[in-house]
């Protein structure tokens, strides 16, 4: 592989790796990393299984406000109702009102 310009390293002692996306993270833990560089470009290998961590929504301070004051709780709570519900409203003040 030298003679082509190909060098591959291990990465030792890799203890996780995320890839952020807007709709979540994947993780992967102990994962398996290699290190491939050819004519100047290098490239990583990722083995292992990756979870999904959902991205939590995100409030907007309106809603929080909207949220506290019609189910008559603190912004704190409406918020908690808020990411429960994944920002639907309506929900959020049936949840907090029961």
């Amino acid at each position: 592989m030298k003679k082509l310009g190909m060098s591959v390293e291990q990465i030792e002692d890799v203890q996780s790796i995320v890839i952020k996306t807007p709709k979540g993270d994947y993780v992967f833990d102990n994962a398996e990393v290699q290190a491939m560089t050819m004519q100047g470009v290098t490239t990583f290998q990722i083995q292992g299984e990756p979870r999904f961590v959902e991205a939590a929504p995100a409030i907007p301070k309106e809603d929080v406000t909207m949220v506290a004051s019609q189910a008559n709780v603190s912004e704190e709570k409406a918020r908690e109702a808020l990411v429960a519900t994944k920002g639907d409203i309506a929900e959020a003040i049936m949840k907090l009102a029961r």
